[in-house]
């Protein structure tokens, strides 16, 4: 088992936890906490640590695997796949609009409006700064 690479849920964010444990997979593989032939618990094992229904661990892994990202071997256990996974543009804009939902709701809970986050971000990231050309 992978040692870097851990599932942390957070039950209140609204995010199903199949969809967390996706989310979470996928980016560990972009940060290089896991890579190519790296195991992945076993689903019991997922399901226990997480006390979560076996099916939900099941489901997750079935994505990843019809994805391409997972692979999986009869006897020996669940694997990262030898590819580079590149989410679609649909994927990319659902990732990135929980990303801001959840950081929007943090700054409110903060006492933050909206108006005062876009400031603050165009101050530290005026347009262009830190954009991938």
């Amino acid at each position: 088992m992978n040692e870097r690479f851990q599932v942390v849920l957070d039950l209140k964010s609204g995010v199903p936890v199949y969809r967390q444990v996706i989310d979470q997979v996928l980016g560990a593989i972009a940060s290089g906490a896991l890579r190519a032939g790296d195991q992945l618990p076993t689903v019991r094992q997922l399901a226990v640590d997480l006390t979560i229904n076996p099916n939900t661990v099941v489901r997750a892994y079935r994505e990843l695997e019809i994805r391409g990202v997972l692979q999986t071997q009869q006897g020996t256990g669940t694997f990262i796949a030898d590819q580079r996974v590149k989410p679609d543009e649909v994927e990319r804009h659902r990732q990135l609009n929980q990303m801001i939902g959840e950081f929007v709701a943090r700054a409110g809970a903060g006492g933050f409006t909206v108006r005062e986050v876009l400031d603050r971000m165009a101050e530290l990231y005026p347009a262009g700064k830190g954009e991938n050309s």
